[in-house]
């Protein structure tokens, strides 16, 4: 009988031995495990921490408690296969940060444990101010750190305006006698406080003896004052002293002739005045040779000279004239 040597194809087996696949594990549904845990650590850390901040009694009994259930958790998620990273140590607590993390100041922190280094409000949902590697709420912030304002004492919170060696609110530096804010013409100071240029020229700056304004450029000292170049002039005439002299009566400055007609030492017969040698008759001043007859011009004596009206004459002009 003949043989017939053509394998079949449904017994033929393979030279190579194919592997059995093993059984695989069933993966644990990492994205829903993950964010469960993550919640679950966050809410059981975040109660933690409430009641370690809370502080006395049964806060340590809770703490302690708590810690055991945390680390049975991890324990059992663990033999699960599942395994939650810390995602960081909070810099407060010095504990580690399972769920949400704060990052802030180069530092990892419990959300609840990022607080104001004042008054301990939680900022992690406001802004915050940093000092000296420290925390701070806006408005321990400004009353701790920020300039002050040498008209309100308050804190500046935004722009500060210097001057006079101080810090101002813009709005508080304004004239310290009517309140001006002062514009582009500046301020001027005195004892330590500013003034717009009127007020201060009305308080504070030399007044004119003649005019009673403020003196601020030219000027000259004269009579305990000072005064306006224009307004140095005769009292009475008011007329400058172009000579450079004055003649001075109850503290006012006059010119030669009114002085004397002040003075009473004007001469009665010419009108100048009387500086040196005077005769003095019937109320009058004279110079020697203008006390003379008013008819004959003949210089007169006195006690020999007779007087009618305002005018003086010799004895025989006068018996003549009258008698």
């Amino acid at each position: 009988l003949g043989v017939d040597t053509t394998a079949s194809p449904l017994s033929a087996m393979p030279s190579t031995p194919v592997p059995v696949p093993k059984p695989l594990l069933p993966s644990p549904p990492h994205t829903e495990a993950a964010r469960q845990l993550d919640e679950l650590l966050a809410d059981l850390g975040h109660t933690q921490s409430k009641l370690a901040a809370a502080g006395q009694g049964a806060g340590v009994s809770t703490e302690s408690s708590l810690d055991n259930m945390l680390d049975s958790l991890t324990r059992d998620l663990q033999e699960l296969g599942i395994v939650a990273a810390p995602a960081g140590v909070c810099a407060s607590c010095c504990k580690p940060i399972a769920g949400k993390v704060l990052t802030a100041l180069g530092k990892t922190w419990h959300p609840e444990h990022f607080t104001c280094a004042r008054c301990g409000q939680e900022l992690d949902k406001q802004p915050f101010f940093e000092q000296g590697g420290r925390a701070f709420c806006e408005e321990d912030y400004h009353q701790a750190f920020s300039p002050r304002c040498a008209y309100c004492a308050g804190p500046i919170r935004e722009k500060v305006l210097a001057a006079l060696e101080q810090t101002w609110h813009p709005e508080h530096f304004f004239c310290a006698h009517c309140g001006k804010v002062f514009g582009d013409e500046g301020f001027l100071e005195h004892n330590g406080k500013p003034y717009c240029h009127q007020d201060f020229l009305a308080m504070f700056a030399p007044k004119c003896q003649g005019c009673e304004r403020p003196v601020i450029d030219n000027y000259l000292s004269a009579l305990q004052g000072v005064w306006h170049t224009e307004c140095f002039v005769c009292t009475e005439c008011l007329t400058g002293f172009s000579g450079g002299s004055f003649f001075e009566l109850e503290g006012r400055p006059y010119c030669e002739l009114h002085f004397h007609q002040r003075q009473g030492s004007i001469c009665h017969g010419c009108g100048r005045p009387v500086t040196g040698r005077c005769i003095t008759a019937a109320g009058r001043k004279y110079h020697p040779e203008h006390f003379i007859c008013s008819y004959c011009l003949g210089r007169l004596h006195k006690g020999t000279f007779c007087e009618r009206g305002d005018k003086m004459y010799c004895q025989p002009c006068y018996d003549k004239l009258f008698l």
